[in-house]
């Protein structure tokens, strides 16, 4: 039987807290998904003024994030032509986000969740991203390693 640790509720509204406090901060309103180990959306905000689009992607962020347990912006790296991982951004009807913007929530290094942002620049979700997991565990005195 397996014991898997993973996000509730209270965890993903902090998360967003950060994460939203860094947007403001940089004044560009996003979109904000917390997803559980799995991959499964467990939590999401639209600041006033984040991109329609961005919904998804966001979403899909935190999932590519959570459940391949690696941050987005690794894959871009490798998901270049003549590299083995290229095409990976196709795999599962394309959910596979290769955007910056994207990252494992890892605590004692175990991935339990993900966040993604979307409305930014790649570099500005990516910061309000690791604004909301630095918050995150700030907050709870988790080791995020």
């Amino acid at each position: 039987m397996l014991s898997i640790n993973r996000l509730d509720q209270n965890d993903a509204q902090i998360l967003i807290e950060g994460a939203r406090s860094k947007a403001v901060e940089i004044g560009v309103p996003m979109c904000i998904a917390i997803t559980d180990e799995s991959g499964s959306l467990i939590a999401f905000e639209r600041m006033d003024g984040g991109k329609i689009t961005s919904i998804t992607i966001a979403q899909d962020k935190s999932f590519t994030a959570s459940a391949a347990k690696k941050a987005t912006h690794e894959y871009n790296q490798a998901c270049v032509p003549g590299n083995l991982a290229f095409g990976i951004h196709t795999a599962l009807a394309g959910r596979l986000c290769v955007v910056g913007g994207g990252l494992p929530i890892i605590v004692n290094g175990e991935v339990v969740g993900g966040i993604g942002l979307s409305s930014g620049t790649p570099q500005q979700d990516m910061d309000c991203a690791a604004a909301g997991i630095d918050h995150f565990i700030q907050k709870t005195n988790l080791s995020a390693a």
